[in-house]
């Protein structure tokens, strides 16, 4: 048996006020764990990283509806992620993007190290 009240509209209100709290809570710390991450160099490359293999800047267009809606739901995960980062730092945003770039456009250390 379930103590669980439909009349009790007081408990109800009590319950939700809790898990009111709890997700707030909840999200204030993904907040505040999407913000260090994004605080440093290696948190911003990794954030990079995970963009990239979710495809969130390439076209997920592939003539096979099955391996597209895949490649879409990917991208929906990148882009998700980029809206948390340019909502809750966008002074790091980019930070981010002029990383990736320089990285880029720099050689490998091992490959340098060959030549």
């Amino acid at each position: 048996m379930s103590d669980h009240d439909p009349l009790d509209i007081r408990g109800q209100e009590r319950a939700q006020a809790e898990r009111n709290l709890r997700e707030r809570i909840a999200r204030e710390n993904e907040d505040s764990d999407v913000k260090w991450l994004m605080s440093s160099k290696r948190g911003r490359r990794f954030v990079w990283r995970l963009m990239d293999q979710a495809g969130t800047f390439r076209s997920v267009f592939n003539t096979n509806a099955m391996a597209m809606a895949f490649a879409e739901g990917n991208r929906n995960t990148g882009l998700r992620i980029l809206a948390m980062v340019t909502s809750l730092c966008p002074e790091h945003y980019p930070a981010m993007l002029k990383e990736n770039t320089d990285d880029r456009n720099q050689p490998d250390s091992a490959s340098a190290n060959n030549q």
